[in-house]
């Protein structure tokens, strides 16, 4: 799997780009397991507490405020603080347990395997940086089912990252996407797919049962699992014999 850089020079395939956290897996399943999502905002809280010193509570608002604005906590962290995105990602991300969470999915991969890559090319789209990105998928059992990722580098400053166009466009360069057009996505934060669509990407919105959505959609398409890609996108699978 390449991390950068579109591969193949006459390749005219349409890209699907595929979030990671919270998109790949289940948010029911690792709360489930072990509330990993709070887990990580705990990791973050703290991070603030100790690089900002801040109280729990100033740094809970603070930290709210900017993935409010930025889409990315650490976004707001190095525009406003001047902290080191790469200290960020060693004491949050890399933090994580995911080791003791994550295991092969057979379900996804099937899904992943009946993509018809002569028609689509799969690629990973995140915010996350390079290290967590490849840990995820690799635990998942699905690293070997991507042409590419694209991330947000911690370390280049300023930080590029969803939803920010300069990303998006970043991705279709990186992916080789033959035109803005011929890109799929499926994400599911609701602000990526509101800026995502507004670009002209086909965007899948992931809003799973239990969890919070906007009353107003973030695209054409809701989904509440990523097996309804079957049935939106049928083209883009393979035809079982």
């Amino acid at each position: 799997m390449a991390t950068n850089g579109a591969n193949g020079v006459n390749d005219s395939r349409p890209i699907f780009f595929f979030d990671i956290d919270n998109c790949l897996y289940s948010k029911a399943y690792l709360r489930a397991a072990c509330n990993i999502h709070d887990e990580m905002q705990t990791l973050i809280n703290k991070f603030f507490v100790k690089h900002l010193d801040l109280t729990s509570e100033d740094a809970h608002m603070l930290h709210q405020k900017y993935y409010k604005e930025y889409g990315l906590a650490i976004e707001g962290l190095t525009r406003h603080h001047k902290i080191d995105p790469l200290a960020f990602n060693r004491e949050v991300d890399d933090a994580l347990p995911l080791d003791n969470i994550l295991k092969p999915d057979p379900k996804l991969r099937k899904l992943l395997e009946n993509l018809d890559t002569t028609k689509v090319k799969p690629w990973l789209l995140t915010n996350a940086y390079i290290n967590h990105a490849k840990r995820v998928v690799k635990l998942l059992g699905i690293e070997d089912l991507f042409e590419g990722v694209t991330y947000c580098d911690y370390g280049s400053v300023p930080l590029i990252c969803k939803p920010s166009q300069d990303m998006y466009d970043k991705a279709e360069k990186e992916a080789g996407a033959p035109s803005t057009a011929q890109c799929y996505f499926v994400d599911d934060s609701h602000l990526n797919c509101v800026h995502a669509h507004a670009r002209g990407w086909t965007t899948v919105h992931l809003a799973e049962p239990g969890f919070p959505t906007p009353h107003k959609p973030a695209s054409k398409y809701t989904i509440s699992s990523l097996e309804e890609l079957r049935v939106l996108f049928p083209h883009v699978f393979k035809q079982e014999p």
